[in-house]
């Protein structure tokens, strides 16, 4: 049965703390706007492991792909579960997002709400320390590590890899570790303050820990995965957008392939585009030795290397973060092997 929105919406907020959207969410926009034109309320965060929907915006590929009679609103979230919120009450049509919050969205929808329909990046996220206080893995115990939201990807992980190492981390941050979810852009000043001793975070955030606040990458999640390569960020669409305008989506799929193929083909000007983007949300760019540093640790790829979805899905069961779900058609990449095919391309193993 589908959950109504209001169930929806709160069975979500217990995994959420309670952080701000920083988007407006308002009402449903998507349907016809003056001129016949459909606004798109496109989510993404201010992360290189973004640079996907940031290049594609401060490019114009979307707008381009998408065409005249469509207008993207964009929505910037600073994690997963508060993107996930306004996707419920319908003030987010599609979203890059990482794993975890779109597992939780098709969970509590009952597999209604949601579909993944490409992939965008794998990779880029460290946990960073103080070398001071940490100096190896076995230093955990009894120390204070950030990540940015309560059930997002990031903290899903820190979760499950210290279950893997026999160290608890609870809810509300108690245990041998106590994990601290806080924005991104807050670790960075309470690193600094030393009030919190590490952070498992994505990328710049943890580029800039350790080039602007003396941290130390203790452990690249990459080399918990099978090849190194796990989704970090992929799109979903809401499904109700999808089944009105299966041709926008389709668009938008087409848009992302087009901005990660810019991105594997002009490494330097993506960089910059990513850049513009960031400094017109948040008034600052980032330093060319932090952006060198986190784009070298991302993979752009329209893969969404569904077997690490999986096991991102145990490990949050694991950790007590998820109740046992079935993914069985949380993935629609139809259209991404359309585009895939017509370019040439391999596609991708449908799950």
């Amino acid at each position: 049965m589908k959950l109504s929105r209001r169930k929806a919406v709160a069975a979500l907020a217990a995994l959420v703390i309670g952080a701000p959207v920083l988007a407006a969410c308002g009402d449903d926009s998507s349907s016809g706007g003056e001129g016949g034109t459909t606004t798109v309320n496109l989510g993404f965060f201010p992360n290189i492991t973004h640079a996907t929907a940031l290049v594609g915006l401060e490019k114009g590929i979307f707008a381009e792909k998408l065409g005249s009679n469509v207008e993207i609103a964009p929505k910037s979230f600073n994690a997963g579960p508060a993107a996930i919120e306004a996707l419920f009450a319908k003030g987010v049509d599609a979203t890059f997002i990482g794993p975890n919050p779109a597992i939780n969205a098709w969970a509590q929808s009952k597999g209604q709400a949601i579909k993944i329909v490409s992939g965008a990046a794998s990779g880029g996220v460290s946990l960073v320390v103080d070398p001071d206080k940490i100096k190896s893995l076995d230093d955990l115990r009894g120390k204070k590590i950030a990540t940015p939201q309560l059930g997002n990807t990031q903290d899903v992980a820190l979760r499950s890899y210290l279950k893997t190492k026999g160290l608890t981390a609870n809810k509300d941050g108690s245990g041998d570790v106590s994990v601290v979810p806080q924005e991104n852009s807050q670790t960075i000043d309470t690193f600094k303050q030393g009030a919190i001793d590490g952070a498992w975070v994505p990328e710049p955030f943890a580029s800039r820990l350790i080039l602007e606040s003396g941290g130390e990458k203790l452990l690249n999640e990459k080399e918990l995965w099978p090849d190194g390569k796990f989704v970090i960020t992929h799109l979903i669409v809401r499904q109700e957008f999808a089944e009105e305008h299966p041709d926008i989506v389709k668009k938008l799929v087409e848009g992302t392939v087009a901005a990660n193929d810019y991105i594997n083909g002009n490494l330097e000007e993506a960089k910059t585009a990513a850049n513009g983007q960031l400094e017109k949300l948040s008034g600052k760019p980032l330093s060319k030795e932090v952006l060198d540093s986190a784009f070298k640790e991302i993979e752009f790829l329209s893969d969404p290397i569904p077997a690490s979805l999986v096991t991102g899905a145990e490990n949050a069961e694991a950790v007590g973060l998820l109740e046992p779900v079935d993914l069985k058609g949380i993935y629609d990449l139809s259209h991404l092997n359309e585009i895939l095919k017509a370019a040439g391309k391999p596609e991708v193993a449908t799950p």
